[in-house]
């Protein structure tokens, strides 16, 4: 019975450590922008010569 208790707690262990990896992943490393940003046009008049 100790034994499957041991096997039992190192897999939620191994389910943890993957499941936290994934958010870490999700949330700090795939920070990336899904378009090209583009510089934005100045409004007004202009004097043309």
């Amino acid at each position: 019975m100790e034994l499957f208790l041991e096997f039992l707690k190192e897999v939620l262990k191994g389910i943890m450590r993957a499941i936290s990896a994934h958010f870490f992943q999700k949330t700090f490393l795939d920070k990336k922008k899904s378009t090209l940003g583009r510089r934005k046009h100045k409004g007004g008049s202009r004097n043309k010569k």
